[in-house]
């Protein structure tokens, strides 16, 4: 494979693993599965899943700057 193959899909995979960790985090930590009737629901659902996976993220990142 060529080198500027190589390196394209090393950035991509480097990318892909940030989202990828997100959801699992979300699908492990909150039961993240959608099956509901209704694109609105469906979307609710999701944005509060990334609203509480944001909070975690904010409260992490609070405990961590205090410790400094």
């Amino acid at each position: 494979m060529p080198r500027t193959t190589t390196e394209a899909n090393a950035k991509k995979s480097s990318i892909r693993a940030v989202v990828e960790h997100v959801f699992a985090h979300q699908k492990m930590r909150y039961g993240l599965c959608i099956r509901t009737i209704g694109l609105a629901r469906a979307e609710t659902k999701l944005t509060l899943a990334n609203l509480a996976y944001n909070f975690d993220r904010l409260v992490l990142h609070e405990r961590s700057s205090t410790i400094r």
